[in-house]
């Protein structure tokens, strides 16, 4: 299933996506009383999804068309703060040290963790604030993003599909001069509107597992990113067991599986964002969302 949130006749709502991805059926209409994707993720029985699949596909619920509504992000305002990896491939990496060697080089054993505050996401189509005067060195990064679909706490690697409920797309929009002023990426990961998502929620059954899914980004049409999440460094069984090894993942947890070569900082001269800007970040299977920097 796809699943999404949409605000249609004046409200907050979430639906499952038609095969054909122009008609969105409202859960509301098979009775279902969750009015958030939070609330969906956490409480969704097995029985309840089995009646969501089959009522889409018997056409028991009218439908909306998707032209219609204002799509927002899957999750738009996520439960905590998503979690992070940082140089999760080798390509972007190497970039990185090039661009800054004394925050970005070294030798990393370990998967590099760190988390980005999101107050709001946006959704496909909405506006990437520039912060301009604050964030000068603005830059983009497609990610691969996961949800945790029930509570997580000493997983081993090979039962970690099970604790997937679906995948989306990220796009971790950074401003590089605060990322690396503070030597910590906390800051410069989380301005208003830099969690671009969406756009929707593809559930864990309808991706081959492990994900080996094309993901490539452009700007303004030219393409910046091209490569695919079978070159991850730490994979998604590593990174859920080793990350519930010490904390309980949460249901409705948000995961950033990290960002391939060919982002802004990586090119001789940089090509940073610039207001007036257009990134569209896609992931194979799931779909692309596109937004304009102001």
């Amino acid at each position: 299933m796809k699943l999404l949130t949409f605000y249609y006749q004046g409200k907050e709502q979430i639906g499952v996506l038609s095969s054909s991805e122009k008609t969105i059926y409202p859960i509301s209409g098979f009775g279902l009383k969750y009015t958030t994707m939070n609330e969906l993720i956490v409480n969704l029985t097995a029985g309840e999804r089995k009646a969501l699949e089959d009522g889409v596909e018997d056409g028991i619920v009218d439908g909306v068309l998707l032209s219609s509504v204002k799509t927002l992000a899957p999750v738009p305002y996520p439960n905590q703060d998503i979690i992070c990896l940082g140089l999760n491939y080798r390509d972007h990496a190497e970039e990185s040290a090039r661009y800054k060697e004394e925050d970005f080089g070294g030798e990393r054993p370990h998967a590099v963790y760190f988390s980005k505050r999101v107050n709001y996401a946006i959704g496909d189509g909405e506006l990437i604030d520039s912060h301009s005067g604050y964030a000068e060195r603005l830059d983009y990064e497609v990610e691969l993003a996961f949800i945790i679909g029930k509570d997580a706490k000493n997983v081993a690697a090979k039962d970690v599909k099970d604790y997937i409920f679906g995948y989306t797309i990220m796009n971790d929009v950074s401003a590089r001069e605060i990322q690396n002023r503070h030597k910590q990426w906390y800051l410069g990961k989380s301005l208003d509107d830099f969690t671009p998502m969406g756009p929707w929620i593809v559930t864990a059954d309808e991706i081959s597992y492990p994900p080996k899914l094309d993901l490539r980004s452009s700007v303004n049409g030219e393409l910046r990113q091209n490569s695919n999440t079978r070159f991850l460094i730490f994979d998604i069984d590593h990174i859920v067991s080793e990350l519930s090894q010490g904390m309980t993942l949460k249901a409705g947890t948000i995961i950033a599986t990290g960002t391939p070569g060919g982002v802004g900082m990586g090119f001789d001269p940089p090509k940073f964002l610039k207001q007036g800007d257009i990134v569209e970040c896609a992931i194979e299977g799931i779909g692309k969302i596109t937004n304009r920097v102001k």
